[in-house]
């Protein structure tokens, strides 16, 4: 049993062992999650995405040491790594680039691997983070893998989600591709020293002054464009264009500054709770889809699984077909 008076009071090693139970999906996981969810919703959620390449893991390693540094405040980092489809492993190499933090009591770093699980998240990562939280770090930050397009979920986790760029990434239109550039509180150019920092800067405020869609709570019930945005700059959030030089610590103070801004607007205009409203209404959603499946599986043997299946490679019954007879048990009517 896991001493979660020694998790909320800063003992590392108590802290690992659960966010490993809670990893693994644990009864002892769960239970932990539920007795310590009364302690979270304080710290300040920052995820952080983009494409692989874009110096990602360097720009979190200069933005926690400046916290740490002029802020006081203590940061936790989950850093999520692409796992192999083959052995389901992972390098967990992201902790090599901040190596700079690992003596620092006020830096916790958490590597996790994605198992598969797709849109930028592990399937733990909601109870990790819930866990850090609980233990009273004043910011958490996520980096998503970093496999690109398809990492939104981070916006429904995140209060604050930073989208990285960088110059030399394809064309202009490919860094502003559906789903990224929707979910962007913040957007940083980093690597500006490369040339064509300019040219993807201008393809990105090109498009934000054209209209592009800004989810300005991240949920389809609130969208204004940014034309709107601009016409209502004082009651709204128009995503800022930074460039930074993570390798040199350029433009870390101005994305720091305006993480803290943003998170000052989140509290007087009300969206704060709001997305906190909106992640734990996905969470809960994501629990259920996945206790009822558990539910099922154990109804349902692997022979009824694979009767039904064959019937569908034998085109005699459509997946939809298959599900309803998974689902309402006729599997087993002959």
């Amino acid at each position: 049993m896991i001493d979660l008076d020694a998790v909320t009071s800063g003992n590392r090693l108590a802290l690992s062992r659960l966010l490993s139970e809670v990893e693994n999906g644990t009864s002892d996981g769960q239970a932990a999650l539920d007795r310590l969810f009364v302690k979270s919703g304080k710290a300040h959620l920052v995820g952080i995405t983009g494409a692989p390449g874009t110096g990602k893991s360097s720009l979190v390693n200069c933005l926690v040491k400046l916290i740490r540094r002029e802020l006081e405040k203590t940061v936790a980092i989950v850093a999520i790594d692409p796992s192999s489809p083959f052995t389901g492993g992972a390098i967990l190499g992201d902790r090599v680039r901040m190596r700079d933090l690992s003596g620092d009591p006020g830096v916790f770093i958490r590597s996790m691997a994605s198992r598969g699980a797709l849109g930028g998240l592990a399937r733990a990562t909601a109870g990790v983070v819930q866990v850090l939280d609980a233990a009273g770090f004043d910011i958490v930050m996520v980096e998503t893998v970093g496999a690109g397009q398809n990492e939104v979920d981070i916006a429904r986790l995140a209060h604050t989600t930073i989208v990285v760029d960088s110059p030399g990434m394809g064309d202009d239109i490919q860094a502003i591709k559906a789903g990224i550039l929707e979910i962007a509180d913040i957007l940083v150019i980093n690597k500006a020293d490369i040339p064509g920092a300019d040219n993807t800067e201008r393809a990105l405020r090109a498009n934000l002054d054209l209209g592009y869609t800004v989810c300005m709570n991240h949920n389809a019930a609130h969208q204004v464009t940014v034309n709107d945005a601009v016409e209502e700059e004082r009651t709204g959030w128009l995503p800022p264009i930074i460039k930074t030089i993570a390798t040199q610590n350029t433009g870390i103070e101005e994305v720091v500054a305006k993480i803290a801004a943003h998170r000052e607007y989140l509290k007087e205009s009300g969206l704060w709770n709001q997305r906190d409203q909106e992640r734990l209404r996905a969470e809960v959603f994501n629990q259920l889809q996945e206790t009822l499946y558990n539910q099922w599986r154990q109804r349902v043997t692997d022979a009824d699984v694979e009767g039904v299946l064959d019937k569908v490679f034998e085109r005699q019954l459509s997946p939809g077909a298959a599900i309803e007879t998974l689902v309402n048990g006729s599997y087993n009517k002959k």
